[in-house]
């Protein structure tokens, strides 16, 4: 846990001290999805940060796979062989690092044969610091993280995604968005999947929905709101596990209501 908010703290302040700063700007799977050199030099500090404490621990960072739902799952695959496995988003968000959107994130998280066991997610525009250990709760700066207490869809606030997929996970997560429109208090894309999750652990928010994400988008943040009180699930209610695409976290009461309603619009991505 230590190297993981250590890795998280200094990789953050450096992203934040490049705001405005970056030099490279390359696409990726589309046009909307975004990489910097911000990006791959907080992966290579953090990578040299944990490889320093464990030197056998293998990483799977989103700066290291190729784009794609086939390559990210090939890697995860071969990365999943390990006993010990970091899965390191560096810039969670960076379509809005690099618009000046405060709203990105750095996201570690360490699984063990397969279980993610520590999760940590770091703002350094708010300086708040979301950590999780398996089994021992989860904390804001040390403070006990919380779900909502919203029972019912119509009272909550969930957050959607818009991904850089456009030929399958965005139209998909158009008829979900568009079905919960009508259902929920109000919706929120903010357009940072770890930290939609970090939010729904405070409470901030009381659901997430989206379709195509990858590893290292959810994992340490799925591990902190199961461990703030939350549920997190893919699309059609089967628990969570690393290799999960399509995702709903809830703080569990609005949880099945917010199956159903992604169901009933042939929403679920699967």
């Amino acid at each position: 846990m230590a190297v993981a908010i250590n890795c998280a703290a200094k990789a953050g302040e450096w992203i934040k001290s490049r705001l405005g700063g970056y030099h490279d700007l390359n696409t990726k799977q589309s046009p909307q999805d975004l990489v910097t050199d911000v990006d791959k030099g907080a992966e290579a500090m953090i990578r040299k940060l944990i490889l320093t404490h464990f030197p056998d621990h293998a990483i799977l960072g989103e700066e290291g796979v190729a784009p794609g739902a086939a390559a990210s799952a090939a890697a995860l695959k071969q990365a999943s062989e390990s006993e010990y496995l970091w899965i390191v988003d560096p810039v969670d968000g960076t379509t809005n690092f690099v618009h000046g959107f405060p709203f990105f994130c750095v996201s570690i998280a360490l699984a063990y044969k397969g279980e993610v066991i520590i999760g940590v997610i770091y703002d350094p525009m708010r300086d708040e610091m979301f950590v999780a250990e398996k089994g021992k709760g989860a904390y804001i700066h040390g403070q006990p993280s919380k779900v909502s207490s919203d029972a019912a869809l119509s009272g909550s606030i969930v957050a959607v995604g818009f991904n850089p997929d456009r030929e399958f996970a965005l139209p998909v997560n158009m008829r979900g968005l568009n079905a919960l429109s009508g259902e929920v208090r109000s919706l929120r894309a903010a357009g940072s999947a770890a930290l939609h999750l970090a939010y729904v652990a405070a409470g901030r928010l009381s659901g997430y929905y989206e379709v195509g994400l990858n590893a290292w988008d959810v994992a340490a943040g799925a591990l902190i709101v199961k461990e703030s009180g939350g549920i997190v699930t893919d699309t059609t209610g089967n628990p969570y596990h690393i290799g999960v695409r399509h995702l709903i976290a809830s703080n569990g009461k609005i949880h099945e209501e917010l199956l159903g309603v992604v169901r009933a619009a042939d929403a679920t991505g699967l």
